[in-house]
């Protein structure tokens, strides 16, 4: 399991891909997927409604095979990843950290 992810706004949400996940291909230990669950965020997102196991609980619900572009819009509008909670060596080496 990953860790949540955390936007620079405080948005929180678990994104997983497994054999065991709502994702495709539904394989695990692949590098990328190109659709994901995602689960719990910390604040109701508009964008991730629509793959809502229970949208009438939006905050305590899994989001089932979001496609990868639509996890992109949704960190890009809460401001971007909180890189300060990303352990270094879980971050790829193209990300460039400018602090």
């Amino acid at each position: 399991m990953n860790a949540p992810i955390k936007c620079a706004d405080g948005l929180t949400m678990s994104v997983q891909a497994s054999a065991g996940h709502y994702c495709a291909p539904r394989i695990t230990g692949l590098g990328f997927y190109y659709q994901y669950e995602v689960g719990y965020p910390s604040m109701e997102e508009p964008l991730l409604l629509p793959y809502a196991e229970e949208p009438h609980r939006p905050c305590h619900t899994v989001y089932g095979w979001v496609p990868a572009q639509v996890i992109a819009d949704v960190i890009a509008k809460h401001g971007g990843l909180d890189l300060t909670t990303v352990k270094e060596e879980d971050r790829p080496p193209y990300w460039e950290m400018d602090q």
